[in-house]
């Protein structure tokens, strides 16, 4: 314990003896008239490693006062009603690679095998899904709890213990009484660590590693919901033709008619081939002029690891896609 004080002290001092070195150049060189170093300058000539690091920092500091002021002249500019010409920001999304398995909009052709697939008959309203939920071996109670909610939050969504059934046994009993999708929750070490999610009868399976769970009793300032309401489904960024499949996978969980007084939306995010889930209410205030979203849980993050056709087989079956580690060395690829 006397180390960590000390150590912590130890930092608080240095931070103290860096700001007043800073202070103390930056009062010298306005007492001379020094102009500060133009984004961008080299200091590779500086031999003293000290005073290197002091000019790098002025030169940031610099920088970040030329953007704040660029930055306040297009707001004043904008204020005054002139157009303003904004630069598209540089973002791993913007310089995705590019991939011809992205689909267009008002594609017929996609739309065409869509209508044909195997979840049309849940987005037609020709059937209600009905879920079932099961978890590995000997669960621990930090998956019961995601469980409590899930049940919440998926309508018609059912918990049955597994006991020691293999799952691709269980497919086959679900798809006997009556069930559309089974879900199986596995862990490592007390953590959740995936889901395998088989749609019923024929297909198709996919696995999901799970990370970043935070349960909605965790969640500071959350809500709480009716769950005899539906939600509000919102699917973003599913763009290529393995996305638009794992998309449709997934909101066929859902019943395709919301209950807008309930509140309710639930969101799924994909961003550089990483699924957000995120369950929200709407917020209305008194007079009806604004709305904000609060956050009721749980939420975590998906990440796809294959998607099988048929249901679950781990010896024979057939696979849509893989993911491999080699297979996204480059940042700016992304297949979902």
């Amino acid at each position: 314990m006397v180390k960590k004080v000390r150590k912590s002290d130890n930092k608080k001092l240095a931070i103290a003896q860096a700001a007043k070195q800073a202070k103390k150049t930056r009062e010298k060189r306005e007492m001379y008239n020094i102009k500060p170093p133009a984004p961008g300058t080299d200091f590779s000539h500086i031999k003293n490693k000290q005073k290197r690091s002091q000019m790098v920092a002025l030169m940031k500091t610099e920088k970040k006062k030329q953007q704040a002021l660029k930055r306040r002249a297009r707001k004043e500019a904008e204020a005054r009603g002139e157009t303003v010409e904004r630069q598209v920001p540089r973002t791993i999304e913007a310089m995705r690679e590019p991939d011809e398995t992205i689909v267009p909009p008002d594609d017929e052709e996609v739309e065409d095998d869509e209508a044909l697939d195997e979840f049309e008959k849940y987005f037609s309203d020709a059937q209600t899904p009905k879920v079932l939920l099961v978890t590995q071996r000997k669960p621990s109670s930090k998956l019961f709890d995601l469980l409590k909610e899930l049940i919440h939050v998926i309508p018609n969504a059912f918990y049955y213990p597994r006991k020691d059934v293999p799952f691709k046994k269980m497919c086959g009993y679900a798809a006997n009484r009556g069930f559309t999708d089974i879900a199986l929750f596995h862990e490592k070490a007390r953590e959740v660590q995936g889901v395998y999610i088989s749609h019923l009868p024929k297909g198709p399976t996919s696995y999901w590693r799970l990370t970043r769970l935070k349960l909605g009793q965790e969640i500071a300032g959350g809500a709480t919901c009716n769950s005899s309401h539906n939600p509000e489904l919102i699917m973003n960024n599913f763009t290529t033709r393995l996305g638009r499949r794992l998309g449709r996978q997934l909101a066929a969980l859902f019943p395709q008619k919301p209950d807008f007084r309930g509140r309710r939306t639930v969101t799924f995010h994909n961003q550089r081939d990483f699924v957000f889930f995120r369950h929200y209410r709407y917020n209305f205030k008194d007079d009806g002029t604004k709305c904000k979203l609060q956050e009721i849980g749980p939420r975590f993050t998906l990440k796809l690891r294959y998607l099988q056709h048929g249901t679950f087989d781990a010896k024979e079956g057939e696979y849509e896609y893989i993911w491999r580690p080699d297979s996204q060395v480059s940042r700016k690829r992304f297949f979902v």
